[in-house]
């Protein structure tokens, strides 16, 4: 069985436990997971039996091309929505409640003006099938990470003081397109000194200021991101730095140490939040301690005090990312990315996470 058809059957083993006889995929990251083709502007309209993927002549001919042969590509009204639906004996239909507008759902209705067909949300039924990576998707985002990994050891070698943020920003993100990246995961984080307590700062057009300088950072490999965060020193740290520093790596290599096979999500967050606290630094780690990657940069499962009923499962992907913030003054966090397996865990990164002096 293929890895698509492995999915086409999770699917529609999820639409049978749900009622659905169809679904409507509009979101561009599940059109991919679903299709191999990445259309921002297209959708599928998916049945128990067929799947028709929709893209304009802008996409046609690379969906032609790239699509998987389990969908039938066609252009908008060849055939019509309302054909596939009659065909194909549809008398519900779910949509993608968490990514669709209030007007585009409306808009879907009216493609079946008169069927008497019900519309229903699927909820989390896609992050549900994708928060389980395959051997390929983790593949992709290894790949990912290791572009990541060599801006990280370039930025080392060619960061001055005269750099912005700005700049030091871009050579990151230049040197990751140049080996390979089809774009940033996100916009990149890198904020220097008194910036650096800003855990989703904005770089700035100022010259670094000496202190921390925290770059949070991916790559994108066939549409999966890599996600990592570093955190050096411009000129050199002092006491306090150090022992900010170190206590967020120990509370990260902790954390780390904590992943298995059916632990809660939120005992993980404890792990570090309570090595953090005891340091001396309550209330200065506002965020959870990490996040889902894969076709988006932030998805399923999410470690933090809240996921109480969320419990580790093999295929897995989550970042560890614990910081410590004092506002005004300068921040810290130090960030990999983790698998789940059937024995434990992996580390997918593959980065120097001892203080540097630059």
């Amino acid at each position: 069985m293929t890895k698509m058809q492995n999915r086409f059957n999770k699917l529609r083993a999820k639409m049978a436990e749900l009622g659905l006889d169809a679904i409507y995929v509009n979101s561009a990251e599940n059109h991919l997971y679903m299709s191999d083709f990445d259309n921002p502007d297209g959708w599928i309209f998916i049945t128990k039996e067929n799947a028709h993927l929709y893209a304009d002549s802008r996409y046609i001919e690379a969906a032609r091309a790239e699509a998987t042969e389990l969908c039938t590509v066609c252009l908008p009204g060849q055939p019509t929505l309302q054909e596939v639906a009659r065909d194909n004996g549809v008398k519900v239909i779910g949509y993608e409640d968490r990514r669709m507008t209030c007007a585009a759902l409306e808009g879907l209705k009216r493609n079946f003006d008169g069927m008497g067909i019900e519309f229903a949300p699927v909820g989390g039924l896609f992050t549900d099938l994708r928060c389980y990576k395959t051997e390929d998707e983790v593949e992709n985002i290894v790949l990912a990470q290791r572009i990541a990994e060599g801006a990280f050891e370039h930025i080392c070698k060619v960061l001055t003081y005269d750099m912005t943020e700005v700049e030091v920003a871009a050579e990151l993100e230049y040197y990751m397109k140049k080996h390979g990246s089809e774009k940033p995961s996100f916009d990149t984080i890198c904020v220097s000194g008194s910036a650096s307590s800003r855990p989703h700062g904005v770089p700035r057009r100022v010259k670094l200021e000496r202190g921390f300088l925290t770059m949070d950072y991916g790559a994108m490999v066939n549409g999966y991101h890599s996600d990592m965060t570093r955190t050096v020193v411009i000129g050199k740290a002092d006491a306090d730095m150090k022992k900010l520093y170190n206590t967020v790596l120990e509370a990260q290599i902790a954390a780390i140490d904590a992943i298995d096979v059916g632990k809660n999500n939120a005992e993980i967050d404890k792990v570090a939040r309570d090595i953090i606290y005891d340091a001396g630094y309550e209330g200065k780690f506002g965020h959870g301690l990490g996040h889902g990657v894969g076709l988006e940069i932030h998805e399923s499962p999410n470690l933090n005090p809240r996921a109480t009923e969320l419990f580790l499962a093999p295929g897995q992907i989550v970042t560890v990312e614990p910081g410590i913030y004092i506002e005004g003054i300068y921040g810290c966090r130090i960030e990999d990315m983790v698998l789940v397996t059937e024995t434990g865990k992996r580390n997918l990164t593959n980065c120097p996470k001892e203080m540097i002096e630059l």
